[in-house]
């Protein structure tokens, strides 16, 4: 079965005080607000023309509420539906509106743990991209991919690629051959998803692609200038894995978003993936530069779509316990 899931769409965000979320996405990155709805708001880049791609949502404590895909052909919410009860996995019909802006959805909780979501239509926006003057910040233009963490890559790329039709820019290897992470697109540049090795389910970042690396350093200066320097986590630098140029940074809640540019495009179908070792340091930072341990320790924490509760992690190397099961 083959799904028409054509990029990466929007990711919800737990944070706990929506006024000082807003300040930092808009007020210093400039991210466009579209509207509130009680407790959350919609915001997007200067180039998106859909309702939202970032939603801040006010909660108790940070996280990830979920993240989505579109789809092409919307019988395929009907597809997806039977594929996940086939399944046994939790999944939950959302009629039209109850997301604000977007259309009938459905939601589940994939193979990996994660809050996902799939829908078809929403509504449209104005689109700012030639609205130089109105531009600020860092001139946000759209939201490109996630990145999370799991216990177990191997089950996500069989997952992503053998049943959800994805295809695979890059890859990481251990010396035995063991798959340690894993970038994969349904659009035509590096990643709408990566999967790595670490504690899961977590939401590792979210990223917003810039023009420029201008708007990658200048995203430094902001917070500098504003007394932000320790939400500057790691950059900037120029990754192995994709070319892109980047910074990560935490938002005042501690949810990474990365800032980045200068990745690559895949338009043709005979790609050949692209295998990194992992000891070879220039897949992190081309130059060398070593993340801090931050980087690779800490993430956000996910919802379940049947209570809203944080679902608790599994370490990495306690993936085979009987409890890893959501």
């Amino acid at each position: 079965m083959s799904f028409s899931i054509t990029r990466v769409s929007h990711v919800e965000i737990r944070v706990t005080n929506l006024d000082r979320a807003w300040e930092f996405y808009v007020g210093l990155l400039g991210l466009v607000e579209t509207e509130r709805d009680g407790g959350r708001i919609y915001l997007r880049g200067l180039e998106e023309r859909q309702h939202h791609s970032i939603v801040l949502k006010q909660a108790e404590s940070p996280g990830v509420a979920h993240f989505s895909y579109r789809v092409s052909d919307p019988e395929d919410l009907d597809r997806l539906t039977e594929f996940f009860k086939a399944k046994k996995l939790p999944v939950v019909r959302l009629p039209a509106g109850s997301e604000k802006g977007q259309g009938e959805a459905i939601r589940v909780q994939d193979p990996l743990g994660f809050p996902v979501e799939f829908y078809h239509e929403m509504d449209e926006a104005e689109r700012m991209l030639q609205q130089f003057h109105l531009h600020r910040g860092v001139s946000p233009m759209r939201l490109d991919h996630v990145n999370c963490q799991t216990p177990d890559v191997q089950k996500g790329y069989d997952y992503y690629v053998g049943e959800l039709g994805f295809w695979v820019s890059e890859y990481t290897e251990t010396d035995d051959g063991k798959l340690w992470a894993v970038w994969m697109h349904r659009k035509q540049n590096v990643h709408d998803i990566a999967l790595m090795t670490g504690t899961g389910p977590r939401l590792h970042h979210f990223a917003v692609w810039v023009q420029d690396m201008v708007g990658v350093i200048r995203a430094c200066d902001i917070l500098a200038g504003a007394g932000m320097t320790d939400n500057i986590e790691r950059g900037p630098g120029r990754h192995g894995l994709s070319n892109a140029f980047f910074v990560y940074v935490r938002d005042p809640d501690g949810n990474r978003m990365e800032i980045y540019t200068s990745d690559y495009m895949i338009p043709d179908p005979d790609w050949k993936p692209i295998r990194w070792s992992i000891n070879d340091k220039r897949r992190q930072t081309f130059w060398g530069h070593v993340a801090p341990r931050s980087w690779f320790d800490e993430a956000s924490l996910v919802e379940s779509i049947t209570d809203g509760r944080l679902l608790t992690p599994i370490p990495a190397e306690l993936k085979d316990r009987p409890d890893f099961v959501t």
